[in-house]
This record gives C-alpha cells, sequence and structure tokens, in this order.
C-alpha cells in the first residue's frame, strides 16, 4: 500500500474540448471512496440531463489501486469510453479520483477509435491540469513520556512530519501521534536515544486516518 500519493485538491475541477463539432467536457472530482464517486456522477448528471452521454470511471484508491474501480460507457459503443477512462485513471499518478465526461454530439462520427482517444485523451489531460494535494497514510503510535522529557519530545516532530492526535497527562505524559510509515523507524530510534531508553512505545496498529494534507 501506497504511504503518500496527490489526490484532487478541489471539490470539483473541469476542461472542455471540441473533436469533430462535437463538445466534450471533463470533470474530475474527489473518491475516497465508491459512495462519494457515485454521489458525483450523479450530480454531474444532473448538471447536464440532456447531454447525449454522461461517461464516467472512477478508481477510489492508491494510484493503480483497482480494488475499488467503476465505469459506464452510457450509452457509447461497449468498451470505447468508461474502460478507456478508468486506464486514464489508473495510470493518470493521482488517486480517489472520478471523472464525468460529458458529449454533447456535434453531428459527425468518430468512430469506435476515435471515441476511444477523445475519451481517453480528455481524461488524462484532466489529470495532467488538475490541482493536487497530498494524502499521508500514517502509522499511528502511543508514546509514553517522562514531564521532563515533553519539550524535547515536541521538538521532534515536526523533523519527522509527525503530529499529535491526542494527548493526556496523569502519572506520565501520553501521546497518540500520527507520521509517515516511511519515518517511523527512524523517529523511534532517535525518541529512544533521546530519552535514554525511557520512552515507552506502542503501535496502536489502528484503521489508518489521514494526516492533515499539505
Amino acid at each position: 500500500m501506497k504511504n503518500r500519493y496527490p489526490i484532487p485538491r478541489e471539490k470539483i475541477f473541469r476542461i472542455e474540448e471540441e473533436i469533430k463539432r462535437s463538445r466534450f467536457i471533463a470533470t474530475v472530482g474527489h473518491a475516497p471512496d465508491v459512495e462519494s464517486a457515485k454521489a458525483f456522477i450523479g450530480a454531474i448528471r444532473e448538471e447536464f440531463p440532456d447531454a447525449t452521454h454522461n461517461c464516467w470511471a472512477y478508481a477510489a484508491g492508491p494510484p493503480g489501486d483497482t480494488a475499488r474501480v467503476g465505469y459506464s460507457d452510457d450509452g457509447e459503443p461497449h468498451g470505447t469510453a468508461g474502460r478507456p477512462m478508468l486506464q486514464a485513471l489508473l495510470y493518470g499518478g493521482v488517486g480517489e479520483a472520478v471523472c464525468v465526461v460529458t458529449r454533447c454530439f456535434g453531428g459527425v462520427k468518430l468512430g469506435a477509435g476515435g471515441l476511444v482517444r477523445a475519451y481517453s485523451g480528455i481524461t488524462a489531460e484532466a489529470l495532467r491540469q488538475l490541482p493536487v494535494r497530498e494524502k499521508i497514510i500514517p502509522a499511528r503510535y502511543e508514546v509514553v513520556l517522562d514531564y521532563s522529557r515533553i519539550t524535547l519530545f515536541k521538538r521532534l516532530l515536526p523533523q519527522y512530519e509527525a503530529v499529535v492526535a491526542e494527548e493526556r497527562f496523569g502519572a506520565d505524559a501520553e501521546f497518540t501521534i500520527l507520521l509517515p510509515r516511511e519515518y517511523a523507524q527512524r523517529f523511534m530510534a532517535e525518541l529512544l536515544e533521546m530519552t535514554d531508553g525511557e520512552a515507552l512505545v506502542s503501535d496502536l496498529n489502528a484503521p489508518p486516518e489521514q494526516m492533515p494534507a499539505k
């Protein structure tokens, strides 16, 4: 599983292109799950109810992940729209994305090859222009410290892009922290060295959360 990857930054991003008098409108949104992808598709279809076709595809996971995908030709010849769009999404380097390509027919048929090029091309171009932000899948740990170590501990956090998700103060100071998985071992090694081995560290093994996006 990828620990960090780009996802759409905007709720709706749109580009438009005219191909042989047909108007193609590609609308891209964030799809962290299948339900949000379907809701996005429904909203765009409502926006363009008179369009000839509203073809769509989504990949609701990291870039290239096929676990949660879907597509539709929406009346175009089989295999000429939805699947080419999905391939563009899977190889576009952006995760958790949904795309609807709205076509308003201009009177000139494109043929099967022309349709594949049109739908895949505008989807790929939309991804190239798409504003993105970074999603980080963090490791989650509980750290227990003596109060005298708190200042040093908190100074250490920014070096590893770590954030405190929760803190509790009793006999000792207890912190739940999130940090990128690739930094976890180095962070823990430095933490133990800094505290002369006195820090208690527990892997909470919780379901992944999203760290604050950059």
